[in-house]
């Protein structure tokens, strides 16, 4: 007997569909909350401490759009250089720091540029972010 996908070619490619749409909304309703919180300075890095973890916003200018883009990300801050990192290799915002590596990281209720430099490796990409001067 063939496998059910062979018989339903169409069900598997509609449930991956809903799974990635339902995803993206989740993910979606889930920043519109972290989002302003994150921008107020609640769960940043602790700045009274030299390493630290904590939820930042990092903008980014749309590489095709040129328009400013935002996301929220976990982070680890060493002194005045904040790393974020991705596991999917089609994360939007890295492509943006890759193509303009301008950008913008909220801190602790404040905006502050920086200027990022990305690596990828087969598993993960990373952005050092390195902080502008207060």
């Amino acid at each position: 007997r063939p496998p059910r996908s062979t018989l339903f070619p169409y069900t598997t490619l509609f449930r991956s569909e809903t799974r990635a749409r339902v995803v993206r909304e989740g993910f979606r309703a889930l920043n519109a909350v972290v989002r302003p919180a994150v921008r107020a300075g609640i769960a940043n890095p602790l700045r009274v401490v030299p390493v630290a973890l904590g939820a930042v916003l990092v903008g980014t200018t749309g590489r095709k759009s040129g328009l400013p883009r935002e996301v929220p990300l976990l982070s680890l801050r060493v002194g005045d250089t904040v790393y974020v990192s991705t596991f999917r290799d089609d994360s939007q915002w890295i492509a943006n720091l890759e193509a303009s590596p301008d950008a913008r990281v909220w801190l602790n209720g404040a905006e502050r540029p920086a200027r990022a430099t990305v690596r990828r490796d087969d598993l993960l990409s990373v952005a050092e972010l390195r902080l502008d001067a207060a």
